[in-house]
């Protein structure tokens, strides 16, 4: 696998050396090949890194240190520009490469897409496992435009891959009305518009199951995260995203891997986006990782 740690040579902030010895891998997935509106999410792995250098190591919220937790950032994978197929068959054989060494894959996006690829790999390890996706679009169709492969498509995968009742949504305000019909009828959880509140509410019927979970940064309101490609109004505010990453690193699931993704750095100028992100990066760090 090659990897490109950018002009900047870049890594999260307080990475390790080497991965041999790193319990999680850190990756950007830079790949916006099938977005429905505004691209630039692969130019966002690297914007969260280098906002990474503003924050601090040690956590108020968890009490830990980022020295608490041996983890490697890898760098961004080298995809084929506006190949998705292909894309999506890389991420997959470095997941299934990063299971066999027994470590905890945390992906950076890139669009949304490319955690398809990544459940496909983690379900080979763990059939029993849940979703916990936390985003604005629902992300339930079957195609987009007659393209199967699209950010719009991925919990619709997920649902035919691990079984619609073993995914949960949260945060949810924008998609298709035959997508809200499928939530309604197939058996997954689905909140909308709010996240912390009903997420602890569904975690005790989570206790003792391996759970991966990707967060979408558009589910925050385009006031805290405009750098997305596709915004949404009437979102969830930072210190809400915050409270649900807490609330699943308090609960007693086994969080397997996760990722951040839809950070598109060049239509936020302030970069309130990927430092926003970069410490939900951090809390994840801390929380998920035991």
């Amino acid at each position: 696998m090659i990897f490109d740690h950018g002009y900047s040579g870049k890594v999260f902030i307080m990475s390790r050396k080497e991965e041999e010895d790193a319990d999680v891998v850190i990756y950007g997935m830079p790949m916006d090949w099938t977005v429905s509106f505004r691209p630039g999410s692969r130019f966002g792995p690297n914007r969260i890194r280098e906002a990474s250098i503003g924050l601090e190591e040690y956590s108020p919220y968890l009490d830990r240190h980022l020295e608490e937790v041996n983890y490697f950032d890898a760098g961004d994978m080298m995809l084929p520009f506006g190949n998705a197929e292909k894309s999506l068959q890389i991420i997959e054989g470095y997941i299934d490469s990063l299971l066999e060494k027994g470590k905890f894959p945390f992906g950076l996006g890139g669009e949304h897409l490319v955690t398809w690829p990544v459940l496909q790999a983690m379900y080979k390890k763990y059939p029993d496992m849940a979703v916990i996706h936390i985003d604005a679009h629902a992300d339930l169709r079957e195609e987009y435009e007659g393209e199967v492969l699209s950010h719009s498509t991925p919990m619709r995968k997920a649902c035919g891959l691990i079984g619609a009742d073993n995914v949960y949504s949260f945060g949810i305000r924008s998609g298709m009305r035959e997508e809200f019909q499928y939530a309604k009828t197939s058996g997954m959880y689905m909140s909308k518009y709010e996240v912390a509140e009903p997420l602890k509410e569904v975690l005790p019927e989570l206790s003792g199951r391996p759970v991966y979970v990707t967060i979408d940064i558009d589910v925050l309101d385009p006031a805290f995260a405009p750098g997305t490609g596709t915004a949404e109004a009437g979102g969830i505010t930072s210190k809400e995203l915050l409270e649900a990453i807490h609330a699943i690193s308090r609960s007693n699931v086994e969080v397997i891997g996760a990722d951040l993704v839809e950070v598109a750095p060049v239509y936020d100028p302030t970069e309130k986006t990927p430092i926003a992100a970069s410490k939900f990066v951090r809390e994840m760090l801390l929380g998920f990782v035991k």
